[in-house]
């Protein structure tokens, strides 16, 4: 077998963007994160919204003033369903069928 074809394996530091630092082992040297197990919000239990370029803001003004849909009536869809279908029904009854030749 070839000897030192590993590379070096040494300690290095991870940074987080909230504060947090710990130690571990990487063949890459330090870390830096944005996001780590401390404040991502699945491990918290609480939602932070990241807002880059003021998106959230434009969507909410956007859409802030627009007219809400109408909640639909469900007793009078069902009603009109039934009827179209026994329409649907006579009309198929009503075609003849083409002549074979």
């Amino acid at each position: 077998m070839r000897e030192n074809i590993h590379p070096a394996y040494p300690t290095s530091k991870v940074h987080c963007a909230c504060g947090a630092t710990w130690e571990t082992r990487s063949t890459g040297g330090d870390l830096h994160l944005d996001i780590c197990s401390n404040c991502h919000p699945f491990f918290t239990g609480k939602q932070k919204l990241i807002d880059t370029q003021g998106r959230i803001d434009r969507f909410q003004k956007k859409y802030a003033n627009a007219p809400k849909a109408p909640p639909k009536k469900a007793k009078a869809a069902a009603e009109k369903k039934p009827a179209a279908k026994s329409e649907k029904k006579s009309e198929k009854k009503a075609k003849k069928p083409k002549a074979e030749a």
